[in-house]
């Protein structure tokens, strides 16, 4: 099943997208938003999946062509939002970059921060910043939303509490995240809003791809038009899904609608090196730091800018058919200017 959210008020109108992305139909009459549809999920699930079916074989009353412009993120605002990062070929570039080693604990014990779940960004809507000298990056990943959490679940447990799978682009301000982990608090400043893929679907919807809480394809990255990555996601996730939700909820509840996200995809060499561009014959990447780390590793100096003012990021993920799944998020970065 795939689901999205009309911009229609604060929280967006609840809507059935096609499988194959083209048509939608609303599903106020079920549950208003996508935070109502999660917070009784087992109650609302099978009358969606009965619209889902009526949309795919054109019986659907109120059918509509769907419009990517009109999309917001499938939640516009949620009560928990987690980053981890499970690709831990990241990790050890953006440390091995300043000289330091991986400690083993991070083999064993997740990397996460909490972000801000107050106000997402649209899959088109611009990006706007303050200062191209705030190092502005874009981070393609994986997210997951889970029903409510019991604290303290195992994996095993967890797994049962995924229910909606989609991309996210995690905004990261380089400039500015030295200074914050320096003070030994985590992010903050440097972690403005993140923007979701239009379209987020049930882990079903992804067939074969989805295997052992993993989403086992490449995630595209496209940068000013020309490709910039296509690491796949599934193999060297060091942590899966529900891996990461039962280390979020160690110690607390999530509340219906957590968003949980896996981190930077990214890919190693397959002899260990740090990876190689897309123009080398590598995979590339899914952040601009790490080509930044890998030029550093290699050459002692980083060349490649972080994006400034007009620069477009689009970040999807296709099936083996080639068939979008979850749609584009298709960005713009904008110089902000006070309204």
């Amino acid at each position: 099943m795939k689901l999205a959210t009309l911009k229609k008020g604060r929280d967006g109108e609840l809507i059935v997208v096609s499988r194959d992305l083209t048509r939608g139909v609303s599903a106020a009459d079920i549950a208003t938003t996508l935070q109502q549809a999660i917070e009784a999920w087992d109650a609302v699930s099978p009358k969606l999946e009965a619209r889902y079916a009526e949309l795919n074989d054109g019986s659907a009353e109120g059918a509509f062509d769907l419009d990517p412009s009109a999309l917001h993120s499938p939640l516009p605002r949620t009560y928990h939002w987690a980053d981890g990062s499970a690709y831990l070929n990241h990790v050890k570039l953006v440390r091995q970059a300043r000289g330091a080693e991986l400690p083993e604990s991070f083999w064993s014990d997740p990397l996460m921060y909490q972000g801000g779940g107050d106000k997402f960004l649209a899959p088109t809507e611009d990006i706007e910043a303050i200062s191209e000298e705030h190092g502005i990056d874009f981070e393609g990943e994986i997210a997951v939303v889970t029903d409510e959490v019991p604290m303290a679940v195992t994996p095993e447990q967890a797994a049962k509490h995924i229910k909606l799978v989609m991309l996210v682009n995690d905004v990261s301000l380089r400039g500015l995240i030295p200074g914050e982990l320096a003070k030994g608090f985590g992010f903050f400043q440097a972690k403005p809003a993140s923007a979701f893929s239009p379209i987020a679907v049930t882990p079903d919807e992804l067939g074969e791809a989805w295997q052992e809480g993993k989403v086992h394809l490449p995630l595209t990255v496209h940068l000013n038009g020309e490709k910039f990555g296509e690491p796949e996601a599934g193999p060297d996730m060091i942590f899966s899904f529900p891996q990461l939700v039962a280390h979020a909820a160690r110690t607390r509840y999530l509340g219906a609608g957590a968003i949980i996200g896996s981190g930077t995809v990214s890919n190693p060499d397959p002899d260990g090196g740090p990876g190689k561009p897309v123009a080398d014959g590598g995979v590339g990447y899914s952040c601009l730091a790490e080509v930044r780390m890998v030029e550093k590793i290699l050459h002692g100096d980083s060349k490649t800018p972080f994006m400034r003012f007009g620069d477009r990021v689009r970040i999807e993920m296709f099936d083996r058919n080639g068939q979008s799944i979850f749609g584009a998020i298709d960005q713009q970065v904008v110089k902000y200017e006070p309204k």
